[in-house]
This record gives C-alpha cells, structure tokens and sequence, in this order.
C-alpha cells in the first residue's frame, strides 16, 4: 500500500468513526463523565493546550453537563506528573476534588481511551481535546467500547503549533491509531 493511500483510509475511518459525535458544549447530557487529555505542562503550570481542555472542563462543569472530570496522561516526574497539574488546575477553578480522577498511565491517547474503560469502568465519555486531536479520540475509545462523543476545547496556542499538530494528525497519528485498531494491542 502507498502512503498516500494509508493515510486516506485512517482519515476516512477517523471521519466514520467519529461523525455527528463532535458536540457543542450546550449539547452535552448533563451529568456526563469527561475524559480530558493531557498534554505537555511546564514548572505545574499546564501548557496552553492542555489549559484549554482544561477551561473547557471547567465550564462543562460548572453548567453541570460534566459530573465527572478524568484527567489522563504522563504521571512521571520527568514529565511534569501531567494529572496532578491538571487536577491542581480544576480544583484552583471550582472543580470538588472528589469529582476528579486522575489516571498517571494515560501515555498516549490509546492507553487514555483504555483505561478509562479497564480501570474506571466508563462507559460513555465526553472527551475534551481540541479539535485536530478529538476526531480520532472519538474513534479510538469507540473502537475500545466506549459511546463516545466530545467537544472541542479552545486554545491560545502559537498559529505554527496548531498547524504542526493538523499535519502531525493527518500523516502520522491516524494512520497509526488504525494500524492499532486492525493490529491490536
């Protein structure tokens, strides 16, 4: 198979996958569970992309439309233990401790997407990520069981990072979060 036609098919199954699921905020059940997806954070400060997840977390919660906040990504030291961060950030903006579950496994999206179902039993989720990111977030916890459905989350983020991270999504994270799929664990 070319490359070219690699990447066609895991922008189609991404779009199959993940088509009518992309939600405005208002849109959202009440009383959903959020799966936000870390990103890179800085001296505990989080890093303007995970800070958007996280202000948009913030606001499905405070209308009530999330009840439940799981913070995943990298919990090692050397990366900054990217869900403490990220809780430290939700509680600093009215988010009840108890409300938050933090999972320090979530190494890429794919582990994200499986231990919220293996290890917190999450059946439906919202997951919260911007927009180049959420399509195949969607796909990848579908394909793991989840009903899942997200929102986009805003960013303040450098014009050069956000098309990096377009072209990155296109060429290099699909086509392996199929390969994934088809391949397995």
């Amino acid at each position: 198979m070319t490359v070219e036609l690699i990447i066609t098919i895991a922008a189609t199954w991404v779009y199959a996958s993940s088509s009518g699921r992309v939600l405005d905020a208002a849109d959202v059940p009440a009383g959903s569970t959020a799966l936000v997806l870390g990103s890179l954070v800085h001296d505990g400060e989080p890093g303007d992309y995970v800070r958007g997840r996280l202000d948009t977390a913030v606001d499905l919660y405070r209308t009530g439309r999330v009840s439940r906040i799981i913070n995943s990504g990298n919990g090692s030291a050397a990366a900054g233990d990217e869900p403490a961060v990220m809780r430290s950030y939700l509680e600093d903006h009215g988010v009840v401790g108890d409300d938050i579950t933090d999972d320090p496994h979530g190494m890429d999206t794919e582990a994200s997407c499986r231990r919220a179902d293996e290890d917190f039993g999450v059946r439906a989720a919202v997951i919260v990520t911007q927009d180049f990111h959420l399509t195949r977030a969607i796909a990848l916890c579908r394909s793991l069981g989840i009903d899942a459905t997200g929102v986009a989350a805003r960013c303040d983020c450098p014009a050069w990072t956000v098309v990096r991270n377009h072209l990155r999504e296109l060429a290099l994270a699909r086509p392996r979060a199929l390969l994934s799929v088809v391949g397995g664990p």
